[in-house]
């Protein structure tokens, strides 16, 4: 379920798109209750999340398998990220270490790359060690940052639905509130490793999605997953590598040169997540609807009919929108200003430089079966809708004031283009032009003084202040 920009919301009743085994023997392989994960504690959903039997016979299967997962979870965390990662490792089967050809490849790919996006931009080379990695590499590489963004909302999530249960409900639950939180995370760290490992898969640096997920000071790809993008695309795979390093090199260098940069990124979550809520206004219309107390029973199973298959999951909003807004400009801006920045790097020396532009906005626009999946479980929309936009205004501002004043824009937050100046970039770069100083007045005058010092007349009474009418200097 989308809710506007940067987000959308898990629990639309989404399974995973590609039908795989996902080798879970816990117990919880069923589609159904995949598409509807607030089915196991009671929320409604799906076709059968409606039946007293299946419901209690869902949390038996979920009470069979907690044991160990349940041991598993970190004391305060909101998801068990020690599951998450178990289940991600599954998915991606076994894993070869990357050979030491494809490791100088990608070092040498990031130098080369670097060397060109000096001219390209007036923000230094980040220093960032140059790293190869495997799917697997990728995962335990980046689990640290997945967890500082995932589990805001999970744990908020978590307050949400327990704020939209009826009081009465709450106050039954007491003593089991802990146990209902900790399936909670069982459930969410589950289905967490299954997308995190279909983003493996599909991953090609370390900050593909315009997050700063990979390690600070590391500038990684993962080149079995290059090579398969150049198999794709039938295009050389020296020139998807340098491409991919690129756009890599210059992530880390607005990481590195942009200190608030990441902490604005994150924060942004943080914020989202604090204002989530489960609207549950339309299965109280539903109930009405259905007459319980004094309808005919035939009507009510024929309505009950009717709604078989619909999505019954509480529909998740956040009061902060705001935050939603940055977080979509945020990334919007980061990747405009890489497009824009890869190109003037990449344009005249790759032949194939068009064609990956191209490709990677398609891939941006149209996500893989693992982006959606994350963003329904995560809530987090990884591919930014206005990059496109963004890169125009970055291209129309180096235009207009050159590229040092260009990249001085990210020196602080306020200086940013915003929302709304995504769609009309002509009033942010007016603000820019009025910013800068006017030395028509300077240039007038050392011309002036130019002139005077070429003039015979000037150089004639200039100099000891003499008239040059007696060579001695004494007055005539």
């Amino acid at each position: 379920m989308s809710n506007g920009f940067g987000f959308s919301f898990p629990f639309n009743g989404r399974g995973d798109d590609d039908g795989r085994d996902d080798g879970d023997n816990s117990g919880n392989g069923d589609r159904n209750r995949d598409d509807n994960p607030f089915g196991a504690f009671g929320f409604g959903g799906g076709a059968q999340g409606g039946n007293l039997g299946d419901l209690l016979n869902q949390f038996g299967q979920m009470l069979s398998g907690m044991g160990s997962s349940m041991n598993s979870q970190s004391e305060g965390d909101a998801v068990n990220f020690e599951l998450a990662q178990r289940m991600a490792r599954q998915r991606l089967g076994g894993s070869q270490p990357v050979p030491a050809a494809e490791q100088s490849a990608v070092t040498e790919s990031l130098r080369l790359a670097d060397l060109w996006l000096d001219e390209a931009t007036s923000l230094p080379a980040s220093g960032a060690r140059p790293a190869a990695w495997s799917s697997q590499e990728w995962l335990s590489s980046t689990m640290p940052a997945w967890k500082r963004l995932v589990n805001p909302v999970a744990e908020h999530m978590n307050r949400a639905q327990i704020e939209a249960m009826p009081e009465e409900a709450r106050e039954m639950m007491g003593p089991m509130a802990g146990m209902f939180n900790q399936m909670n995370a069982m459930n969410f760290g589950m289905k967490l490793g299954h997308a995190l490992g279909d983003l493996a898969r599909q991953a090609l640096t370390g900050t593909d999605f315009g997050l700063p997920i990979a390690p600070a000071g590391v500038a990684a790809i993962l080149p079995r997953n290059a090579a398969a993008m150049a198999k794709e695309l039938s295009l050389p795979g020296q020139e998807v590598m340098v491409y991919l390093a690129a756009r890599e090199a210059a992530r880390q260098r607005l990481f590195q040169h942009v200190p608030w940069l990441v902490e604005r990124l994150v924060a942004s979550v943080e914020e989202y997540a604090a204002g989530l809520e489960l609207d549950t206004s339309h299965l109280e219309e539903i109930a009405r609807s259905l007459n319980l107390e004094g309808g005919d029973p035939q009507q009510i199973q024929e309505k009950l009919n009717e709604l078989q298959g619909q999505d019954l999951s509480p529909r998740v909003t956040s009061r902060n929108s705001v935050a939603t807004s940055r977080l979509e400009t945020l990334l919007a801006l980061v990747e405009g200003w890489v497009d824009v920045v890869v190109d003037s790097a990449l344009g005249s020396r790759i032949p194939s430089a068009t064609q990956l532009a191209e490709a990677w906005a398609r891939r941006r626009a149209t996500g893989g079966s693992a982006e959606r999946a994350f963003a329904n479980i995560v809530g987090i929309e990884l591919g930014a809708p206005k990059v496109r936009e963004a890169a125009e205004l970055w291209r129309r501002t180096d235009n207009a004031v050159g590229q040092e004043r260009r990249d001085g824009v990210w020196d602080h937050p306020d200086f940013l283009p915003t929302a709304e100046d995504l769609d009309n970039p002509a009033a942010f770069i007016d603000t820019l032009l009025d910013d800068q100083p006017d030395t028509s007045f300077d240039e007038e005058f050392a011309k002036l003084e130019e002139e005077l010092r070429n003039n015979p007349e000037f150089k004639r009474e200039d100099g000891d202040g003499k008239d040059d009418g007696s060579e001695d200097g004494t007055e005539l």
